[in-house]
This record gives structure tokens, sequence and C-alpha cells, in this order.
């Protein structure tokens, strides 16, 4: 298993003494993913596919046997290149693998693991920090500090999409040499957009701002926004914003009043951040509804965080109803 890096990915990187180490990472991550995506392609004919594994993770969410499986092999990745540690959503506390490497990894081994069964795109999420004097030092920091992130999707192409900080790239596994190869250097979500994500069933109880602007998505042409506006919910982290990146729209999953939801739902480490910083490098906005994803900083492990995204000038209008 390769990837035929771009030249830009090897001299983007924010801190150029990781290049080698952050190449390197990313290339056992993708090992590691392409044994994932053969699991996910076996389905039902994988044993105990989508069956629980009798246990909850970090957050009390109860996990699949599949999630517990994508994690090991990518902690089994990660021990065979520099990453002194590893914070996992399926673990509840950070691994250490050897402290005198240089990296630190963060990841959500099988984002969207609740559609195991219904045969959508589901993927790997993953965060690349520099490594601070502790472990927890490591990863309680801000989103601007990522050396790289990027997450792989497993869908009808086995994917990757990436960014060190200039421009997110498009990678996909090309099974005729099992090399993942670049195919689209330059990605952008354009600044307007008609699509729109978000899980309707919850709309009495989120507040004002949000309702909002769902009932001007709703009115379509006679509404503010002048134009018929779609809806498209996966309910997938990384298909959500794999669709967002390839034509444009926004995602949100906002803080509510149920139990639980207060502060958002998802996480800001190893989901918002790395998606954010994705998101922006491809000309996009994101935001926890209040203030940019990437200048929040982590206080705890596994945080959870409202997320809204996509479109600039849909995620500015949203922003205009927070007001």
């Amino acid at each position: 298993m390769s990837i035929e890096f771009s030249s830009k990915f090897a001299k983007n990187l924010s801190l150029p003494k990781h290049q080698q180490s952050v190449s390197a990472t990313i290339t056992a991550l993708a090992s590691a993913a392409e044994q994932i995506s053969q699991l996910c392609a076996r389905g039902p004919l994988e044993s105990a596919f989508g069956a629980l594994a009798g246990t909850a993770n970090s957050d009390g969410d109860q996990q699949k046997a599949l999630d517990v499986r994508t994690d090991e092999i990518i902690t089994a990745a990660l021990k065979t290149v520099p990453v002194a540690y590893y914070a996992s959503e399926e673990q509840d506390d950070i691994i250490t693998l050897d402290e005198s490497q240089p990296l630190a990894v963060a990841s959500d081994p099988l984002d969207g693991s609740s559609n195991i069964d219904t045969n959508v795109s589901i993927g790997t999420i993953f965060a690349v920090f520099p490594k601070a004097e502790t472990a927890e030092a490591s990863f309680l920091r801000v989103g601007t500090d990522q050396l790289c992130a990027g997450f792989f999707v497993y869908g009808p192409q086995t994917s990757l999409v990436i960014t060190t900080g200039d421009g997110t790239e498009l990678y996909v596994l090309d099974r005729t040499d099992n090399v993942f190869k670049l195919a689209i250097a330059e990605m952008h979500i354009p600044e307007d957009a008609h699509e729109f994500a978000i899980n309707a069933s919850n709309t009495r109880h989120w507040d004002a701002s949000i309702r909002a602007y769902i009932e001007e998505c709703q009115h379509g042409e006679a509404g503010p926004l002048g134009a018929k506006q779609n809806m498209r919910w996966i309910g997938s982290l990384v298909a959500d914003a794999n669709r967002i990146l390839m034509r444009g729209g926004i995602f949100l999953y906002p803080e509510d009043d149920r139990n639980g939801y207060e502060h958002g739902r998802l996480r800001l480490l190893y989901e918002a951040a790395p998606v954010a910083f994705i998101i922006e490098q491809a000309g996009g906005s994101a935001t926890d509804g209040h203030t940019r994803i990437l200048e929040k900083s982590l206080k705890t492990l596994h945080q959870r965080i409202p997320f809204i995204f996509g479109s600039k000038n849909q995620v500015k209008r949203v922003m205009y109803h927070k007001r």
C-alpha cells in the first residue's frame, strides 16, 4: 500500500521538520484504511458485521464489533510509525505508543458506524499534531495546531481527503495497483449553494436561530434566499462532508434542548476540528454557531461541540440569525 503524494503535500507541511514523519504516518493510516475498506466491503459476510460489541465507548455510545476492530487496526498501524500518542473515540484515555516520537494522532476510527448495516458511505477521520510536553497537552489545544487532517471514505470509491494547510486534496485508491492516487489537486467549495443537511426530526428542540434558517430554506424561491433549497441528510459525517466538498451546501448539527445535546453532539478533537481544517482549506467555513471551530480550545479529550460548516454564504446566513 502506498500514496503518490503530490509535490504540494510534501512542501506545504506547516512544520517542515515533521515532513517525513507525517508522510510515513499518513501512509500507515492509508494501509489501515485499505484493510478497513475490505472489511466494510464484505458487509454481512464479515463475522459479527454490524453486531454490538457489548460495550460502550468513552461517550456512552454503543460500540459495534467493527468499531472495535477498526480501532485495533489503526492502533497497530500507528505503532509502526513516528507517533508518540494516540487518542481514539473508542478509547477512554490516550494511548502511549512511543514517547520519543514527534507526533500525536487523534482519530474517529469508524465514523458513521451506526450506518454499517445500510451500505452507505462511512469513514475514518484523523488529525495529526506535533507532540507537546505531555500526552494531554498534545491534544488539549486549538485546532489551528494541526499539522495535517484528513478522512477516508469507504463508499463506491475508497478515497482520502486531506490537507496540510495549503488547500485540500482528494486521493482515490486505485485497486489495480493498490495505490492512492491524486484525483483532485485543489478541492473548492462554492461560496453559494442550494443544499442543506440537518436532522429535521429534531426541529422542536432547536433554538430560534436554527429554526429561522431552516424555515428560509423550506420557503425556497418565495423566501429570502430566493432559490429552491434541497435537503440532503445521510447522518454519516464523512459522507455529508464529502458531498459538500464536491458540490457545496451546508451541514448543521447544532446544540439543542435535549439532555446530553446542550453542548452539541459531535466531538471536537477527532471529528469537528479535522473536518473544519479540511473545509476551510477548501474555501468553506466551519463554526460552532458563535466561534470558528479551529479557534476553540479543547478542555477535555472527548469534548462535544455544535458543528455548522459548508459554503461560506450559507454559514454566514446562519450566523446572521445567531446574532
